[in-house]
């Protein structure tokens, strides 16, 4: 775990920026330590029942491949990563660095626990997957291609679903303990290709007085 922690230290302190600056600061030599190891252990449990590369090694995140899922059922990484919604975790970073992936990177403060729920997700979702590929689901109407379910969807009247609302919004025991409700789906790609700017228009700052504030130090350096 040494060895592992070591390398994660390098790669923050080569990466580091003005928040990660603070974040050292104020956790000190001790917290970074205690930190690192949470993250280099979490990493290294998920990796043992989900991902291992060759000599079961890899680094601080892994990747996991939906292309073979996508080419089977028209599942995307968009829908899984929707669906893990759903179990309330937030979305992993989609097609990146590879087209048709979800990367998967644990944060220092996730516990095993936390870890065993995401696990757990994914095991839920994989078996979602599996119904569609069994047939036992239509394609294009499963909790996978129809999430995110939001509130304002599970308690309109009309329901032409296949599945339950109970599966759509609680799919799994521990989630109606603490549940986070999403939004409904939008068009990532519209929103990623469409700049919507709503800051007023550069006309706007042509007449605009700024005032530069200067430090009395350098006021008296001049003089």
């Amino acid at each position: 775990v040494s060895r592992l922690m070591d390398s994660f230290l390098f790669y923050i302190i080569v990466n580091a920026g003005g928040c990660s600056y603070f974040f050292f600061f104020f956790q000190a030599e001790d917290g970074i330590r205690d930190a690192q190891e949470s993250r280099g252990l979490g990493d290294v449990y998920k990796r043992q029942i989900m991902f291992a590369g060759e000599g079961g090694l890899n680094a601080h995140e892994f990747i996991l491949n939906m292309n073979p899922i996508k080419s089977k059922t028209g599942i995307t990484e968009k829908d899984i990563a929707k669906r893990l919604m759903d179990y309330g975790f937030h979305a992993p970073t989609m097609s990146w660095p590879v087209t048709g992936t979800l990367m998967v990177e644990p944060t220092e403060s996730e516990p095993k626990a936390e870890i065993d729920r995401y696990i757990d997700a994914l095991l839920s979702i994989r078996q979602e997957i599996q119904d569609v590929e069994d047939g036992l689901m239509p394609a294009d109407n499963n909790p996978v291609v129809n999430s995110p379910h939001s509130l304002t969807k599970i308690v309109q009247e009309e329901w032409d679903h296949p599945y339950s609302r109970d599966q759509a919004a609680f799919p799994l025991p521990w989630v109606k303990g603490n549940k986070f409700w999403p939004a409904a789906r939008i068009n990532d790609e519209f929103g990623d290709r469409n700049l919507v700017c709503s800051c007023p228009p550069l006309e706007a700052y042509e007449d605009m007085a700024i005032e530069v504030a200067v430090p009395e130090s350098r006021i008296k350096q001049k003089n």
